[in-house]
């Protein structure tokens, strides 16, 4: 038998993320890359004449990578403002000065 569950105040403290905050993240990658590699594809498909087939592929991973590396950049960082804020209230609720 487990025991009760513990209450807000009860809870162990973690930097970690919560794992909807951190699967919110990660499709939020996943879709950046996706617009990413179409408008790289778009890109350089627009630009080509005759045999593209290597600078249209090219495009598509660059723009997939810059585009998914970004989004990481922009989601590593609103996790841990998100981590900063719930610390904060903690603090607050703790009845510690911010």
């Amino acid at each position: 038998m487990s025991g009760p569950t513990p209450t807000v105040e009860e809870r162990r403290l973690s930097a970690l993320p919560s794992v909807t905050a951190r699967a919110v993240a990660f499709v939020g990658v996943i879709l950046g890359g996706l617009a990413g590699g179409l408008i790289g594809h778009s890109l350089v498909d627009i630009q080509c004449t005759g045999d593209c087939d290597v600078p249209t592929a090219l495009g598509l991973v660059v723009g997939a990578t810059s585009a998914a590396l970004g989004m990481a950049v922009v989601g590593v960082l609103a996790l841990r403002a998100m981590g900063e804020w719930r610390e904060i209230q903690d603090r607050e609720r703790a009845g510690h000065a911010p």
